[in-house]
């Protein structure tokens, strides 16, 4: 803290950028640049469109909490095929992270059930990418990912928020739509893989 003494005005703080350059104390807008590359933008704009299918999946309304479409693992699995792994995790560990910061949840269990989720299933991808290609594709993919996010979220369950071995009666439920909605999603993003071109 500085004290003033016979009342004179204290001098602004002048860093050596300042002096060097005079024109920036009075330019009163500054900016931040960041070395980008075209990667950094394909995948800021595939996050923001999972982003907007995460917010419409939470506006349907489902019949069983918990169940839920999972129609960003669309964009994951586009990404995946694409762009490759790095890219992948990158798109859907920034689309938990948002989508926890849109509605309010970060660091609530809400969050550790995404986290969780999304997390085995990309371990999942990873290990799926490996399969044959000519067996397996991104229905195959979808599926895994699909059943290794239900794992992820049951573990949490059961190790955290309901210690209780009744839950097992839901993993049939969970199973269950794991299947339907990974095998409708890997559709869906084969579909997308095969009229959009590649880069």
């Amino acid at each position: 803290m500085r004290i003033e003494e016979r009342g004179e005005p204290a001098a602004p703080h002048l860093s050596q950028s300042s002096i060097l350059n005079p024109q920036s104390l009075h330019d009163p807008q500054s900016s931040i640049l960041l070395d980008t590359t075209q990667e950094d933008h394909h995948i800021a704009r595939m996050a923001a469109v999972a982003l907007g299918l995460t917010v419409l999946e939470n506006a349907i309304p489902t019949p069983l909490p918990g169940v839920k479409p999972g129609l960003a693992n669309i964009v994951t699995l586009i990404v995946l095929a694409r762009y490759g792994w790095r890219a992948a995790v990158w798109v859907s560990l920034l689309r938990v992270l948002a989508g926890s910061l849109l509605f309010g949840n970060f660091l609530a269990p809400g969050f550790f059930l995404s986290l969780s989720g999304a997390v085995c299933s990309l371990a999942a991808l990873a290990l799926s990418m490996h399969l044959p290609q000519r067996f397996f594709g991104a229905v195959t993919h979808s599926i895994l990912a699909a059943f290794a996010h239900i794992a992820g979220q049951m573990a949490v369950v059961y190790l955290w928020l309901i210690p209780h071995s009744g839950i097992a009666y839901l993993i049939p439920i969970f199973a269950s739509a794991a299947l339907v909605f990974g095998t409708v999603n890997g559709l869906i993003a084969a579909r997308f893989m095969h009229e959009a071109p590649t880069r």
